[in-house]
This record gives structure tokens, sequence and C-alpha cells, in this order.
């Protein structure tokens, strides 16, 4: 069976809901936005119209490798703080873009302060003490 491509609201949903503190809130009136800590780290169209368009964060190292690929560019308002927004999300297994999400998700927890990161609780890599 073939891996399954690009990723429906719900399975964002799905892949967002595993991740300790994340949240979700529509902004701008018609985007459904995850954050952690307050701070986004994905961002999709709230009714799905977006044909499973998402933008997320990304590591500084492969901001340009990233939008050097056919389906992703550099997010609008936000490439300047390296997202990118996949906008041809069926060139992506449905694996590869949860674990874009996975990161983007780390690399803003990351930021949060020490104190905001331990009421988080452990990470979900991280096996219970």
């Amino acid at each position: 069976m073939a891996a399954s491509k690009g990723m429906t609201v719900a399975q964002l949903e799905v892949v967002c809901g595993r991740l300790p503190g994340a949240t979700r809130d529509i902004k701008w009136g018609a985007d459904l936005v995850f954050s952690v800590g307050g701070k986004m780290f994905a961002v999709t169209p709230a009714d799905g119209s977006g044909s499973g368009r998402i933008a997320f964060k990304v590591p500084d190292d492969r901001f340009l490798e990233l939008t050097d690929q056919p389906g992703i560019i550099a997010s609008p308002y936000l490439a300047r703080a390296r997202w990118v927004s996949v906008v041809e999300p069926r060139r992506f297994t449905t694996a590869e873009l949860a674990t874009h999400i996975e990161t983007s998700y780390s690399l803003v927890r990351a930021k949060l302060t020490r104190k905001m990161q331990a009421e988080l609780g452990p990470w979900p890599t991280e096996k219970a003490k």
C-alpha cells in the first residue's frame, strides 16, 4: 500500500494534539493556528480550502534547502522568521509533513522560558523519569 500524501486538517489536529501544551485557535478570521506557550508553530486554512496547505517554522540551516524544493515556498510575512509554506502538500508524504510539524513545535518550544517549558511537562520524545 502506498504511503498517504498530504495532510488534512483532521490529520494536522491529531499530530498537534499529541504535542504537550499545544493549543489551537482561529486567527485572522480564517486560519487555524497551532501554538505552544502562546507562540505559533503551524498554520493552515481553517476551512480546509487551501487543499492541505500548511505553514510552519523550520531550522535556519534547512530553510534554503526546503524552499528550493518544488511545492514549498518561503512563507509570506513569516519568511524572515524561517517559516515555509507547503503549497503543494500532495508532493509529500503525511509522515514527512508530520515530522516537519513536530520539528516546528520543538523549535518554538525551545525558545520558551525554562519555567514555561517545565510547566509543559516532558518533551514528546522523552521517557517519563
